[in-house]
């Protein structure tokens, strides 16, 4: 067991120093962490009544101030802590929604990879149709069939974004199967079961990792859009602010911090999450690692 976890602990060090190499990685993580740590004290501070029409004290479409240091919106809400409370709804849905895309790709994925019979095909041909299917298009339609709210959300995007995981792992899958250990381990009396769980799927793993950081940027730029079209989990998200900005013609009005703040955040933690994906992936891909 020591030898493991010395073995482990190596590996984490030699993660870690190549991760630091790349400067805009490191970046991303600075970004993330901070966002992530923001959403999460928010409670502490503040709570979901600064969401509240009611709550509005100031005036409407006032710029920034020292009282409003962000600017207010149509309702004399304070457009920072709608920003920061926003947060948690914005990122907790793209996270369970890669999370659900990840589970989704990943099982079919090697499905279709270590069955090559009639099942692989089924599953490929499944995959083939979602890739077919506009994605944005078909959230929003399941998101307005199942009703707004988080769990709806979460589902409409994270159904529709697993088939280029599936094919990304489909594809590891059968580099994984195609080495000696495989058929030794298939000789020795190794099952399926066996060699999925023991072989393929802590081999894909880190390819699986760069995915999903990739595919939370992508989550969160959905679910804003879906909030923009007005599908909503019916609290307060970048998105929804977007929405409300372009209701109440903050462009028209002047109102740019109405826009530009929550437009800022999707931006910022997209782009920091698509650095650390890139620089993930450059580290943990052999290939690219060798070509750097």
């Amino acid at each position: 067991m020591s030898v493991t976890w010395t073995r482990r602990k190596r590996s984490l060090q030699r993660f870690w120093t190549d991760f630091r190499h790349h400067r805009a990685g490191v970046v991303g993580l600075a970004i993330l962490l901070v966002a992530v740590l923001l959403a999460v004290i928010a409670p502490l501070f503040i709570d979901a009544g600064v969401t509240n029409v009611v709550s509005g004290t100031g005036e409407k479409m006032a710029p920034p101030s020292w009282d409003a240091p962000l600017g207010t919106d149509e309702s004399g809400r304070s457009v920072l802590l709608m920003v920061w409370w926003g947060s948690r709804t914005s990122l907790l849905i793209g996270f369970l929604a890669a999370l659900l895309s990840m589970v989704i790709g990943t099982v079919l994925g090697i499905v279709a990879g270590h069955f090559r019979g009639w099942i692989g095909a089924i599953v490929l041909r499944i995959t083939d149709w979602f890739l077919v299917l506009p994605s944005l298009v078909t959230a929003l339609v399941l998101a307005a069939i199942l009703g707004g709210s988080t769990a709806t959300i979460v589902v409409a995007i994270g159904v529709t974004s697993w088939p280029s995981t599936a094919r990304l792992i489909r594809a590891q899958t059968l580099a994984v199967e195609a080495r000696p250990y495989i058929e030794r381990s298939t000789a020795l009396g190794g099952g399926h079961w066996h060699i999925t769980t023991r072989h393929v799927l802590p081999n894909v793993a880190p390819l699986l990792l760069a995915s999903t950081t990739l595919e939370v940027a992508s989550a969160i730029v959905t679910e804003s859009t879906l909030a923009f079209l007005g599908i909503s989990a019916n609290k307060t998200s970048w998105g929804t602010m977007l929405r409300g900005s372009y209701d109440w013609g903050a462009a028209t009005s002047g109102a740019w911090w109405y826009i530009l703040v929550p437009g800022l955040c999707i931006v910022a933690v997209v782009m920091a999450f698509t650095l650390c994906g890139r620089a993930l992936e450059t580290v943990l891909n052999p290939r690219l690692r060798g070509a750097r």
